[in-house]
């Protein structure tokens, strides 16, 4: 390449984001470690500490929790005060790495890029085939991750916000409805529902058989096995019950047919009944969505949701970044023309459909 033609402030500007993006890699690694040895726990509500006192607290070897500190602090994990040499975790940082229940909670996030670069080539031989790859033929660290940061937003939104932003659906729920909840994965969505709305019954249908164990049982940890049924199904065949409300939470834009899926709830749907579809924060075009945010949407669209589409040879592979128009064609397509956005968060658009 010709060097008269490169810009040397904007080629620096760029290394230096890549750099500093491949430090992030390192980073995530640590942080992920942090998190399964209880370092960033022990340093809650603890003050400042020095790495021995860490290293104590969580039963981990000091010069490796030192080193760990020294990355922490380096990237802003953790705060370093160096007029005694000692680290603190800030309130604000205990929420986002400490704390499993809070919405903003990440660590567990770490497992889902962990089994992209597991399945590299896996991904690598599809891209260059343009065959398709199951969702169960990834690493189990890919089903563990997925589950926990989807739990986390569920946990802050789902009964408090995303139900009674639905007309009439939380006094249904209160009195006693049919429930589907389709692709449930690990139930973490339901089993907040069964939770909050004990005259309700809840069947909960997954392709995925390893996913579906777990599911059954968090549900028996939980002592609501006997009002959540799990089956194993996918989204086009479940038993047409009439279902007060159907849910498809983060999961729609995986199927190879949408459509059918759409239709096939269509025709489970009680009167009146609501279609719930939680799907990721997306504008209709490419240039709506160049942003973090999106930026990690269609990586993972690329070699996990496009994937699993491809690998069911279904006419359409929407992608994780579908947007609401295409959305709003497929439901009204599928019979379903009550089509309404219901509430949004930075990473989920919370859809209302119906008849």
């Amino acid at each position: 390449m010709d060097a008269r033609v490169i810009d040397e402030t904007k080629l620096e500007a760029f290394v230096e984001r890549a750099f500093g993006e491949l430090s992030a890699g390192y980073a995530g690694v640590l942080i992920s470690i942090g998190h399964k040895l209880g370092l960033f726990k022990a340093m809650v509500n603890a003050g400042r500490l020095t790495s021995a006192q860490l290293a104590a607290a969580a039963g981990c070897s000091e010069r490796y929790v030192r080193e760990w500190l020294n990355a922490q602090a380096a990237g802003g994990y953790v705060d370093y005060h160096a007029d005694d040499g000692s680290y603190q975790l800030s309130p604000e940082q205990a929420l986002v790495l400490a704390d499993e229940d809070s919405d903003v909670f990440l660590p567990t996030a770490w497992e889902i890029p962990a089994s992209m670069w597991f399945d590299e080539a896996q991904a690598i031989n599809a891209i260059r085939s343009g065959e398709g790859v199951p969702w169960g033929d990834h690493s189990d660290r890919l089903y563990c991750g997925v589950a926990a940061i989807y739990r986390n937003a569920y946990v802050a939104n789902l009964v408090q916000e995303w139900l009674p932003a639905l007309d009439g659906v939380v006094a249904k729920l209160d009195a006693g409805a049919r429930v589907a909840d389709v692709g449930c994965g690990h139930g973490h969505s339901t089993l907040l529902m069964a939770a909050a709305f004990e005259n309700s019954t809840f069947h909960d249908f997954e392709p995925h058989k390893g996913s579906l164990d777990i599911a059954e049982r968090l549900a028996g940890e939980a002592g609501l096995e006997k009002r959540v049924l799990f089956q194993e199904g996918k989204a086009d065949n479940y038993p047409k019950l009439g279902y007060d409300l159907i849910c498809f939470f983060d999961c729609l834009h995986d199927m190879g047919d949408p459509l059918a899926a759409l239709k096939h709830a269509a025709a489970s749907l009680a009167d009146e009944g609501t279609l719930l579809l939680i799907e990721p924060a997306a504008g209709d075009r490419v240039e709506d969505n160049i942003n973090p945010t999106s930026r990690m949407y269609y990586a993972a669209s690329t070699v996990l949701c496009c994937a699993h589409a491809i690998s069911e040879n279904g006419p359409v592979v929407m992608g994780a970044q579908a947007g609401q128009s295409r959305l709003r064609s497929l439901c009204r397509a599928a019979g379903l023309n009550h089509f309404r956005v219901a509430a949004e968060t930075p990473f989920n658009m919370v859809l209302e459909v119906g008849k």
